[in-house]
């Protein structure tokens, strides 16, 4: 007797046959339970190490993108997060590890780019995990130094910022909101216990040009224009649906005013520092489209995420070469 909905045969005891476990999954586990890695994550999380474990199989098995990518690499980029003791809880937005859909130019038993009948490179897809930090994983870190005493971010309306010294530095945000609400810009504070204090505010403006001049992922043709225009979207930083700046303007706002005032005036820890160089490393894909030969074809997507917090990187990633008057650290920009 077979079941009508899925042809899966039927027990003839009426017993429901036990689901499919997706091979990935099972490579995944396997690999998670060997004792190399068993030890890496104890040496990281301690007794904790068995609960990380169990949510890097549940973030493998809700998204189906991931599940795309080499086990191995997952585990790899899970390290990076449990080394820096974050939840890669996508609903919390401290960590994420992002499923992208990246190009390669594929490659003969030499070694050497194919070239197709057309002259042009042939590219082959390769969906790849990558670490990323969220802005609340950068003030968790600095918040775990004990240097600090106060610390936050958030969008600046139209019409709260009364006054800025220019000799201090010092922005009076108590201004009276405007209606209707238009984000104006990007804000961070800080004070440590010694009583040092300093605030970063860059506005809507800026910060579009920020992106445009210092993200390696954005292609060419995306204006500073088109970068403002996001900034009408609804705020949402905690939108974990979404990500980079095509995808989550506001929330890269809050995050890149954090990192730059942070690695610029910030108490950095060891673990900060690291989480800082592995960030601007994975924030060249978070934007990124297929670099082919062809710089008129616009057929690439724009950055989305599926349902299961997938991403659909228009087609892919551009290796991490900087675009041409493109600066090489992002920590490096004047603000």
């Amino acid at each position: 007797m077979a079941d009508n909905a899925n042809n899966a045969p039927v027990p003839s005891n009426g017993a429901v046959p036990a689901p499919k476990v997706n091979e990935k999954t099972l490579e995944l586990k396997k690999i998670l339970n060997a004792d190399s890695v068993q030890e890496q994550f104890k040496n990281a999380l301690g007794k904790n190490a068995n609960t990380f474990i169990a949510s890097v199989i549940d973030l493998f098995n809700s998204d189906s993108k991931l599940r795309e990518c080499n086990p191995t690499q997952v585990v790899m980029e899970a390290l990076k997060a449990a080394v820096l003791k974050l939840p890669i809880n996508k609903s919390l937005g401290f960590a994420y590890i992002i499923p992208y859909n990246n190009s390669y130019p594929k490659k003969d038993q030499y070694g050497r780019d194919m070239i197709g009948q057309d002259g042009k490179k042939i590219w082959e897809k390769k969906m790849e995990p990558t670490f990323q930090l969220g802005y609340k994983g950068y003030i968790q870190l600095a918040m775990r130094t004990g240097q600090y005493r106060t610390l936050n971010a958030d969008v600046v309306y139209e019409g709260e910022v009364r006054q800025v010294s220019k000799l201090t530095g010092e922005i009076a945000f108590d201004g009276k909101k405007k209606e209707p609400e238009k984000v104006a810009g990007y804000f961070c504070y800080f004070e440590l216990l010694n009583g040092f204090s300093k605030t970063l505010y860059m506005t809507v403006d800026q910060m579009a040009k920020h992106a445009k001049k210092y993200s390696k992922g954005l292609k060419k043709e995306v204006t500073v224009e088109q970068l403002v225009a996001l900034a009408d979207m609804p705020v949402s930083t905690d939108d974990t649906k979404t990500v980079g700046w095509l995808g989550n303007f506001h929330s890269m706002g809050v995050k890149t005013v954090v990192r730059n005032l942070l690695s610029k005036y910030g108490y950095l820890s060891v673990e900060m520092q690291t989480a800082i160089a592995d960030d601007l490393r994975s924030e060249e894909w978070a934007d990124a489209k297929e670099v082919n030969d062809d710089p008129a074809d616009d057929g690439q997507k724009l950055l989305t995420m599926s349902g299961e917090g997938a991403v659909n990187v228009g087609e892919a990633a551009n290796g991490g070469e900087a675009a041409p008057g493109s600066a090489a650290d992002p920590n490096e920009a004047p603000y």
